[in-house]
């Protein structure tokens, strides 16, 4: 294997800080029909002593997702952002906004209409730039903020939304690391890395979603106001550019893994049937690191339909649809996707009407109370 480079600021000193072996691509998901074995490869973060970017060591995968369903609870936090910001006077009428969006799906461009904003075609300037969890999908980081940058007014603002390195950390979120995804963004590091392309931050703001998101604002000039200061006062406490920090993931993934197959195969003796709910690419590490197959969970619903009638890669688990999920009448409905728990449970009722219950998956499988009966 090469010698590592950062993606960012193109050091070669760092370590790698969480191994999960070899993995298949999580953001393939091969249709029933085709019987496998999947190709896996290795998954590893590594932490760059330079410039603090945690990152994905490296990914010969091809990226292939099925568009996934957008959340609710996705598109309320968009809403809520766009209002907070907007409140902070950087969206002003009239007012040019480009957007880079995640490949998961998503888009703000239509609030952003309705605040009197004009979206403008790719590699036009513009006044406001929005990256919402699309930065991290970029192989070549030190490039992608410098094209952002670049598109950039004199007296524009450039708002990043990430997924932060804290709540990986904080919350033993190890299975955010997946081929595809090629930053893990600390505030520190980010700010780093927006310096080298004459950006400065001015302001942030935090919301619940994914246990922690961090919209960041930066522009070429001004002062990172005590929000800022704040975030970056919490991450030199919590050591977030020592490897040392980091390795907490490599403990957690075993552990959850660990109670994963413990809690299925427990409920797989009892007679009690389990079924998942979110394909999601987050699943895919934890079910193979568990050595979950369709004998102890015979299928996980999607609301995505370009998921159904596929299977989960490597552990080989159909993707079924959330009415052929209620036909099932399982016993318990294992949700992979914490943020989905509302929603999921108010568009099928008849999970708990027929005595189902929903539980947690991770980091240890943890049964949802039943939702209480007007």
């Amino acid at each position: 294997m090469s010698e590592p480079v950062c993606r960012a600021c193109g050091g070669h000193n760092g370590q790698i800080v969480l191994d999960l072996g070899r993995q298949p691509a999580s953001d393939h998901f091969p249709r029933l029909v085709e019987p496998g074995p999947d190709a896996r490869h290795p998954l590893q973060m590594w932490l760059c002593a330079d410039c603090g970017l945690a990152q994905l060591l490296s990914d010969p995968t091809v990226p292939e997702e099925p568009k996934g369903a957008e959340p609710a609870a996705l598109v309320a936090q968009a809403r809520d952002a766009v209002h907070r910001v907007s409140r902070a006077g950087l969206l002003p009428t009239g007012a040019r906004v480009a957007e880079y969006g995640s490949p998961h799906g998503g888009s703000w461009l239509g609030m952003l209409r309705a605040n009197g904003l004009h979206p403008v075609r790719d590699g036009d300037q513009a006044e406001v730039i929005l990256d919402c969890f699309g930065m991290m999908h970029c192989p070549d980081q030190a490039a992608a903020v410098a094209e952002r940058a670049g598109r950039l007014t004199e007296d524009g603002v450039l708002l990043i939304q990430y997924h932060s390195l804290a709540t990986i950390i904080r919350c033993g979120q190890w299975n955010a690391l997946r081929h595809g995804h090629y930053a893990y963004y600390s505030t520190t590091a980010l700010i780093t890395m927006l310096a080298a392309a004459g950006l400065r931050p001015r302001t942030a703001w935090t919301f619940d979603l994914y246990g922690g998101t961090v919209l960041l604002a930066a522009s070429r000039t001004g002062e990172p106001d005590d929000i800022v200061r704040a975030l970056l006062a919490e991450e030199t406490a919590m050591r977030i550019t020592e490897p040392n920090r980091l390795r907490v993931l490599q403990d957690e993934a075993a552990a959850t893994a660990d109670a994963l197959r413990r809690y299925l195969t427990e409920q797989r003796q009892a007679g009690r049937r389990v079924y998942g709910y979110g394909a999601a690419s987050r699943a895919v590490a934890l079910l193979c690191r568990a050595g979950i197959d369709s004998v102890l969970l015979p299928a996980i619903a999607d609301a995505a339909p370009a998921k159904q009638n596929r299977r989960m890669p490597g552990s080989g688990i159909p993707v079924i649809s959330p009415a052929e999920l209620v036909s099932a009448e399982p016993d318990e409905v294992l949700l992979f996707l914490p943020d989905l728990a509302t929603e999921a449970r108010t568009a099928l009722p008849q999970i708990e009407a027929g005595g189902g219950r929903w539980v947690i998956a991770e980091p240890r499988p943890d049964p949802l109370a039943p939702l209480s009966v007007a």
